[in-house]
C-alpha cells in the first residue's frame, strides 16, 4: 500500500510540474517573462502557490525548468549511437533533433527569449547553457570520436555539428518563426535529414 500511494504521490506531483510548466510557457508568451508573476503561473496551472513555491522558488529557476522541459523529452534519453557507421549515427542524431525542433513548443520558447533578451540578457544565455548546449555537446562528442576511430575525418568537429544542426533546423525549425502555416510534412523532414546526412559524410567521409 506505501507503494502504491507514493507512486500516486509521485504521479501527482508530475502532473502539476507538467501544468506550471505548460502554464509560464503560455504566460511568458502572452505577457512576456517580466509580465507574468508565479501567482498568476500557479493561478494558470490550478495549483497553490505553496505547491509552485516548492517546486519553482523564483521565476529564473521557473524559466531555466522550462527550457529543460522542452529540450529534453523522454525521445532524448537513449544512448548515443556507437562510432563506426557515420551516416547511421548521423541520422540517428539528425531525427531526434528534427523531432526536438518540430515541437510546437520549440517556437513559443524562442519567441520568448527573442522578445525579453533585450532587457533579460540571462534567459538567452539559459536557454543555450542547460537547453541547446548539452544536445550540442552529445552530437560534437560523438563526431570526436568517430575521427578519433578513424571513421570519419573531423579535425574540427564543432564546427561540423554547428554545419549539421543548421543544416536541419535551417529547414525544420526557422521557417516556423516567420512563415505562417510553415509545417513540413514528415516525409521532407526526413529527406531534409537524409539530405544533410549525405552532404555530412561526402564532406567527412573517411
Amino acid at each position: 500500500m506505501a507503494t502504491g500511494t507514493g507512486t500516486y504521490h509521485q504521479q501527482l506531483a508530475e502532473q502539476k510540474r507538467a501544468a506550471i510548466i505548460a502554464a509560464a510557457t503560455s504566460l511568458f508568451l502572452d505577457n512576456g517573462y517580466a509580465g507574468t508573476s508565479l501567482a498568476r503561473v500557479a493561478e494558470a496551472a490550478e495549483v497553490s502557490k505553496a505547491t509552485l513555491f516548492k517546486q519553482f522558488p523564483t521565476k529564473a529557476r521557473l524559466f531555466e525548468s522550462m527550457v529543460k522541459e522542452h529540450w529534453n523529452p523522454d525521445v532524448d534519453e537513449r544512448p548515443e549511437p556507437a562510432t563506426g557507421d557515420l551516416a547511421g549515427g548521423l541520422a540517428e542524431y539528425g531525427r531526434r533533433y528534427a523531432a526536438l525542433m518540430s515541437r510546437p513548443e520549440m517556437v513559443g520558447l524562442y519567441r520568448i527569449i527573442i522578445a525579453e533578451m533585450p532587457r533579460f540578457p540571462g534567459l538567452a544565455e539559459t536557454h543555450f547553457d542547460v537547453g541547446k548546449m548539452p544536445f550540442f555537446d552529445s552530437v560534437r562528442r560523438y563526431l570526436a570520436a568517430e575521427h578519433d576511430s578513424g571513421a570519419a575525418r573531423i579535425e574540427d568537429p564543432v564546427a561540423a555539428t554547428t554545419q549539421f544542426m543548421g543544416m536541419i533546423s535551417n529547414f525544420t525549425f526557422w521557417p516556423r518563426l516567420i512563415v505562417v502555416g510553415w509545417n513540413p510534412s514528415d516525409a521532407e523532414t526526413a529527406r531534409a535529414v537524409d539530405d544533410a546526412v549525405a552532404t555530412m559524410v561526402a564532406r567527412y567521409g573517411p
